[in-house]
């Protein structure tokens, strides 16, 4: 290792030299491998950078082998990234030595709290800057807001800078981490603790469910991690909840199947999704915005479709405090895709009034 780049909440990235002599970006979780510091050997992996992904752009640290981590002390009984070289021990919330054993023992609804549900990380901070654009600054009196992280992208929520900025600037109380996920402010075994975790542990008023940064997809109908969509409607309904579908639309995609609305979203909510919810359809001019009104329009035997004006939306995604990007396209190159998002938080916040 050469130096440290940057660093943030549970991640420090680093600039390493390989053996032939080329420089790679390198990430690592002090957590799990310790903090690695200039003039470390460490031991890479860079699967990421061979296959050339996007979000995955790093090579990952998996040791310090002169300089290991004190062994975990715990507290806590949840494996997580089972039976992986790198598995992690943490405390479930709800996990019998938890200070909040007792309070999500019996737990068995969210009280009609909204749950905003996206098919991609990228929408997180969007789908934020809708619901917060009526209190501008986000003054003491909005809403407090949880991001429940699924497992179908990145497990640690180390890796996101944006949740990590979110949370330290207040736009959110904290972030759930679900399912085989780990690194959040609560840990959960499943979807439905994590949104009980969220409105009874984190207070918050409102929850977004959406993976980790980096998803999966096949190009096939069902083979793609975004499916857990569908199940995030069914788990805050099922808890009493009021589920809110973010559609995933692109003007941008070169991909035809998600040009409009993604086929992603038709098949996550319109197959998957077996309880109601809030559809928000932005109300998007011109040709395109007649088509995702076509597309949106399929869903509706099965939920109620709620069109979203989207009317000053973009000046607050211009305002967003992180940089938004989906799938290596910033705003200007994929507005649609943004204001979709932003629509899904508009509509979630006119559920508080």
């Amino acid at each position: 290792m050469e130096r440290v780049r940057r660093a943030w909440a549970g991640a420090v990235e680093l600039e390493a030299r390989l053996e032939d002599g080329s420089q790679v970006r390198a990430l690592a979780y002090p957590e799990l491998v310790g903090s690695p510091e200039p003039g470390d050997a460490v031991l890479l992996n860079t699967t990421a950078l061979a296959m050339g992904l996007g979000t995955g752009g790093y090579a990952m640290v998996v040791a310090v082998p002169d300089r290991l981590p004190a062994d975990p002390q715990g507290p806590g009984h949840l494996v997580k990234a089972r039976y992986t070289p790198l598995q992690a021990t943490v405390q479930g919330a709800d996990e019998q030595d938890s200070p909040h054993h007792e309070l999500l023992r019996e737990a068995d609804s969210v009280d009609g709290m909204p749950v905003v549900v996206a098919d991609l990380h990228s929408a997180l901070p969007a789908v934020l800057c809708g619901l917060f654009e009526e209190y501008g600054s986000r003054p003491p009196d909005a809403p407090r807001v949880a991001y429940v992280m699924l497992d179908g992208g990145a497990l640690p929520a180390w890796f996101s800078m944006s949740a990590a900025r979110l949370r330290e600037i207040g736009w959110l109380c904290g972030t759930v981490t679900a399912g085989q996920a780990f690194g959040g402010d609560v840990e959960t075994v499943t979807t439905h603790t994590a949104l009980l975790a969220a409105r009874h542990v984190l207070g918050a008023d409102v929850a977004v469910v959406a993976q980790g940064p980096g998803n999966l997809g096949t190009g096939t109908r069902w083979g793609f991690s975004g499916v857990s969509a569908g199940e995030a409607v069914n788990a805050a309904a099922v808890l009493g909840g009021r589920p809110v579908a973010a559609l995933r639309v692109s003007e941008g995609d070169r991909r035809a199947r998600h040009i409009g609305v993604s086929h992603h979203s038709l098949t996550a909510y319109g197959r998957v999704a077996l309880a109601r919810a809030r559809v928000a359809v932005p109300e998007l001019p011109g040709e395109f915005g007649e088509r995702v009104a076509a597309q949106a329009r399929e869903l509706g035997d099965r939920h109620d479709l709620v069109g979203v004006p989207v009317t000053g939306l973009r000046e607050a995604l211009e305002a967003s405090p992180v940089r938004l990007s989906t799938m290596g396209r910033p705003l200007e190159d994929d507005l649609a895709y943004f204001l979709a998002s932003a629509a899904a938080g508009r509509l979630a916040a006119s559920l508080l009034s």
